[in-house]
This record gives C-alpha cells, sequence and structure tokens, in this order.
C-alpha cells in the first residue's frame, strides 16, 4: 500500500467516530438470562483453554442491545505469556465476508449495481470464462463455455462457481494454489488471475464456498473509486466505532494482537504459536499486499459488536444508518436459487436441504429442528478459518460472539465450541411468559 493512502486512511480514522463507545452491559436478568446459566457457559469455555485446546477463548452475548455476558480467559500469547484482554485484536479471515457485503449493498442502494446483473457488467475481464466439464480420455481437464455469465446474486450466494483454493482433488482449485491469487499484488492482479481460471461449474447450478467476496471487494473499489480500505473505513467502521477494525493492525497496537496457533499430530498434539507473522499466509502487522475482503481483516470482541448489533437493529445503531431495514432483511434472506445443489456442506449440512440457506454474504438458518439447534429461524451466522464464530437471532433479539485462533477449528466457527456455546445459550435463556 503507498504512503498517500495510508496517510489518507491514518487521516481519515483520525476524524472520529460516530458510535465512540462499546455496548452498554446490563444484569443478565435484565435482558432475560438466568445468571447461573451464564456462568455455565464460561466455565465450559474455560475447559477449552485449562484442558489445552486452546490459548484463549473470548465470548460476548448481546440481547436487546445490552451485553448480557462478556468473558475472557488464557492466553493471548503462549510464548510471550500475554494475557487475553478486553481489547485483544484477532483474525477474523472469513468473518471479513459479512462486512464486505454490507459494502456492496452500499452500493447497491446508491443504485449502482441490481442483483441479477451480470457480474461481466463489472468486470469485463471475466467475459470468456471457461467452464469446467470433466477430463477427457487421457484425463486432463475438459473446459466448455459459459452458457451464461454469473449475476451479483450468484456472486454473493457462493453460487457463481468460482473456486478459491482452499480444496484439493480438483485442477480449479490447483490452479488458484499455483498462481497464488490469494497473495496477488492488488486486487486488479488477482482479478487477472482469475480470469484465466476456469469456473469449477456453470453459474447458478451448485453452492461451492468461493473466492467470491474478495471479488466483491474489486468491485466496490471499481464502482466507489476509493480502496476497499478506504470504502470500509469511511462507510462503514468510522460510522460505527469500529476503531480497531481494518487490514492490518497498526505498529503501536501490534502488542495487541493475539498469537495464533495449530494443534495436531504434527506438533505432538500440542498448542504451538504461529506468531503475529504467518509464513505463506499473511502478516498481519503489516500493510497487506492485497486488501482481501474474503479473509483480510482484524476487529476486536467490542467491534464486531458493534457491526452484530446494527444488523440486528436492521442497518442502524445510535441514529447512524449504514443501510435501510429493506437491505438488511435482504441480506437475511435465501437467496439460493431452487435446484440449486451443494458441493460443499456448511454446519455438516447441504445448502441444498433446506435446514441452510444462504442469504448476501451470510448463511442463514432455515430450519432449526432439522439442525438439531436452538437458533431463532431466520438467524444469520458465519465463522474465520482461525476460529472465530458468531450468530445473530432476530427472533430472539440476540447475537453471540467467540473468538478463539487457531487453525483447524471449523470453518465456519469452532466445530466444538460454536455447538457448545448455542446449545448453553440458550439453556441459560429465561423462557418469555405466554
Amino acid at each position: 500500500m503507498r504512503k498517500p493512502v495510508l496517510a489518507a486512511l491514518a487521516a481519515l480514522l483520525s476524524l472520529g467516530c460516530a458510535h465512540a463507545a462499546p455496548l452498554p452491559q446490563a444484569p443478565p436478568e435484565d435482558v432475560g438470562f438466568d445468571r447461573a446459566g451464564l456462568e455455565r457457559l464460561n466455565a465450559a469455555m474455560d475447559r477449552a483453554v485449562d484442558d489445552g485446546q486452546v490459548a484463549g477463548i473470548e465470548i460476548m452475548a448481546v440481547r436487546h442491545g445490552r451485553i448480557a455476558d462478556l468473558h475472557w480467559h488464557g492466553k493471548a500469547s503462549l510464548a510471550a505469556a500475554t494475557p487475553l484482554a478486553r481489547d485483544t485484536i484477532f483474525r477474523m479471515y472469513s468473518q471479513t465476508k459479512p462486512m464486505v457485503g454490507v459494502a456492496m449493498m452500499i452500493l447497491y442502494e446508491k443504485g449502482l449495481w441490481k442483483l441479477d446483473d451480470p457480474v461481466t457488467k463489472f468486470i469485463p475481464e471475466f467475459a470468456n470464462l471457461k467452464v469446467l466439464a470433466g477430463e477427457d480420455a487421457d484425463g486432463k481437464p475438459r473446459l466448455e463455455d459459459m452458457k451464461r455469465p454469473p449475476t451479483m446474486r450468484e456472486l454473493m450466494t457462493h453460487t457463481a462457481g468460482f473456486g478459491y483454493g482452499l480444496r484439493t482433488g480438483n485442477p480449479v482449485d490447483d490452479e488458484f494454489r499455483a498462481d497464488k491469487v490469494l497473495q496477488s499484488n492488488g486486487l486488479k492482479d488477482m482479478i487477472d488471475k482469475i480470469a484465466r481460471i476456469p469456473l469449477l461449474y456453470q453459474p447458478g447450478t451448485k453452492w461451492s464456498y468461493s473466492i467470491a467476496a474478495d471479488i466483491q471487494g474489486y468491485i466496490v473499489e471499481r464502482l466507489s473509486g476509493e480502496t476497499l480500505g478506504q470504502f470500509m473505513a469511511e462507510h462503514i467502521w468510522r460510522k460505527l466505532g469500529m476503531k480497531d477494525t481494518g487490514f492490518f493492525v497498526a505498529p503501536a497496537d501490534a502488542q495487541r494482537l493475539s498469537g495464533v496457533y495449530v494443534r495436531n499430530a504434527m506438533t505432538g498434539d500440542k498448542l504451538y504459536e504461529l506468531g503475529p507473522a504467518i509464513p505463506g499466509i499473511q502478516d498481519f502487522t503489516k500493510p497487506p499486499s492485497m486488501e482481501s475482503g474474503g479473509g483480510g481483516s482484524v476487529s476486536t470482541i467490542d467491534d464486531y459488536a458493534l457491526f452484530c448489533q446494527m444488523m440486528l437493529n436492521k442497518g442502524a445503531l445510535d441514529g447512524v444508518r449504514i443501510l435501510s431495514p429493506e437491505t438488511v432483511a435482504m441480506m437475511e434472506t435465501d437467496q439460493v436459487a431452487p435446484g440449486v445443489t451443494s458441493s460443499d456442506p456448511i454446519a455438516n449440512r447441504s445448502i441444498a436441504d433446506g435446514a441452510v440457506g444462504f442469504g448476501l454474504d451470510f448463511a442463514v438458518t432455515l430450519d432449526p429442528a432439522k439442525l438439531g439447534i436452538r437458533q431463532g429461524p431466520g438467524s444469520i451466522w458465519w465463522g474465520g478459518a482461525a476460529g472465530t464464530w458468531f450468530w445473530i437471532d432476530p427472533k430472539n433479539d440476540l447475537f453471540f460472539l467467540g473468538m478463539i485462533q487457531k487453525f483447524g477449528a471449523g470453518a465456519a466457527g469452532n466445530e466444538q465450541l460454536a455447538p457448545e456455546s448455542q446449545n448453553l445459550l440458550y439453556d441459560a435463556l429465561i423462557p418469555s411468559k405466554p
């Protein structure tokens, strides 16, 4: 990132925030929670630290706009013996995607694009994309033409057909890794690389987790005339008071960045700290070569809570409106077309089975009973590669945030802690009187 851009972003952030304080706290009973139930939730999260599963954990439960439970335990860095704190900065990875979705919808409300516009209207580089159509007799990829370009709706629901580089066993993802698409030198370089790689399937026929949010980040830049970081800071983060959210950590705050860990057979089943710089991925203490709308942000639990509360409030926070209620409702509605099949399960369920849907850059719980969970229908959620997770439950006017920093913990939130936290939170929710 060029120095003038850094200076402009620093000046923008220094202007002050419309909402400068974290959400207020309340006694649990005042917002419909049983205090003892929340203590059981906290104790269960603590056990993950005490048993050596994670180095540290931080959780927050908010109902009716007030914090009912805020709890942290463990270390931000085992190597430095740094305790976790309320202002610890976390790598959000794919929890960047919902925020970029909001950036897209700000531009949607300005009339700059429509859901059924072809993506090629904004990215002509994709006009000649090919589609993977199996293998020939020699085992080489067989390609065919697109039947039509993907739409913006499909881009925001992972049904456009793009790869990501996260899977193995197919030539599309192999090319993403070989071309180092996620390590591109800026978003335009990323687009040029993607334009040379075929789609996994014809647009609109399957759901498959993809690089779509990074492509959206490029569209934000094209339509706004600003860098993605500038647009996000000006139109979302600064307005909400998300003072610690961005695409890298400033030098003065580097000591607040949590370490990140792996724990597997290669580490002797012990937590191994990778430190603030992750070899081959990204050093969040420096400006990135590419501002990744799909996985490049850092944040704190208080900052991301402001974003969640804005969504729960149908697009506004303390008189500051980011989106209209109608636009938020659109984002929370399943936008996957009938007949689409799923090649990637999320939450161990298929998008196409009627239990889980996908809105605009959020997963949507359609049938909680079918999933065996107690979220309200219409809840939206996602998670990050280092184990962060959240859900927003409009029916019960609540949201929950969980923060750990551990790879292999589950792409859509920690595979153990997320469901456990959900069960215990709803156990603690006092039933409403008839």
